[in-house]
């Protein structure tokens, strides 16, 4: 796949994050999350991110890293594309990179590369060199440290024709709303925010229609449900999954730093498909945050 087909892809429809499965030490365990994308694969996502923040992609070694990619690849092959997340350091995200092409991802989504701060010329600089690294899509994720200004980005698409993609994790309306200004249709678009079906709305407004969805990994159908209801303008089925469901479920989300993931595992183990624990320094639900979150979850019937 090219990067302007990677940019089709991200043009429509719902993506998602699987889950990365450990067993009871924590290890990979590569069976389960083989029997977790043939599970999920069927129910219509545009595209899977392997490995990416909702697979605790910062959690994981360099030695893990190119056997997820490929499992993911080599599971979900003519059903759905994958992409594979990259980030950290510079060195590392490009071996992230790379290793990612090797298996036959599609593209990657540039992770931030975490912890330092950095001025735009060393942002640039970063994604820049990993771009050059490989001859596939690169989609770059602005959260955290690594929020790339409007004319940075600018710079960085005219070097790097594989720059196709640009997602939100920030959450800065007049930032996202310079950044589509400025950059047009060169980049395909994408809302990132953390349960990101409660800004989905307004991003669509915006001009960004597609987002990732965590939740995906523990109720497809409703995911889907969801998204359907954005890109049909549909406010009384979204009002109604927000009140008896989203945002019940971002009580409980807020209830520790980390949850955004944590919550997502608990949702798998309720629904018969258990990821096993999340690694440290993630914390797994407490069984009282476990119930509550059974409950929101059956409320919504079968998936």
């Amino acid at each position: 796949m090219n990067p302007q087909e990677l940019k089709t892809i991200m043009g429509s429809g719902l993506l998602s994050f699987p889950l990365t499965d450990f067993d009871s030490n924590g290890d990979f365990d590569k069976k389960g999350y083989e029997k977790r994308l043939e599970w999920l694969s069927p129910y219509g996502a545009t595209a899977l991110f392997a490995a990416g923040g909702t697979g605790e992609f910062f959690s994981l070694t360099g030695d893990e890293y190119p056997g997820i990619i490929k499992t993911a690849v080599d599971t979900c092959r003519g059903v759905v594309p994958i992409i594979a997340g990259a980030g950290g350091p510079t060195r590392f995200a490009i071996q992230c990179a790379q290793a990612a092409e090797q298996a036959g991802a599609h593209g990657i989504l540039l992770l931030p590369h975490y912890l330092t701060e950095a001025g735009q010329e060393g942002l640039a600089a970063h994604v820049e060199a990993v771009c050059k690294s490989v001859k596939f899509g690169v989609i770059v994720y602005n959260r955290a440290t690594s929020r790339l200004k409007p004319q940075t980005l600018a710079g960085l698409a005219e070097r790097n024709p594989n720059l196709v993609g640009f997602k939100d994790g920030v959450g800065d309306i007049e930032a996202m709303v310079a950044v589509y200004q400025r950059m047009g249709d060169r980049f395909a678009y994408l809302g990132g925010l953390p349960t990101a079906e409660v800004y989905a709305a307004a991003y669509k407004a915006m001009g960004t229609p597609v987002y990732s969805s965590a939740v995906f990994n523990f109720i497809p159908k409703t995911a889907m449900q969801f998204y359907a209801a954005v890109r049909d303008d549909d406010m009384a089925t979204q009002h109604r999954l927000l009140k008896d469901f989203f945002m019940p479920y971002l009580k409980i989300r807020n209830r520790m730093q980390g949850y955004a993931v944590s919550i997502v595992k608990a949702g798998a183990t309720i629904v018969g498909h258990s990821a096993g624990p999340v690694r440290p320094p993630l914390t797994d639900l407490k069984p009282d945050e476990m119930e509550m979150l059974k409950v929101l979850i059956n409320k919504l019937g079968p998936q």
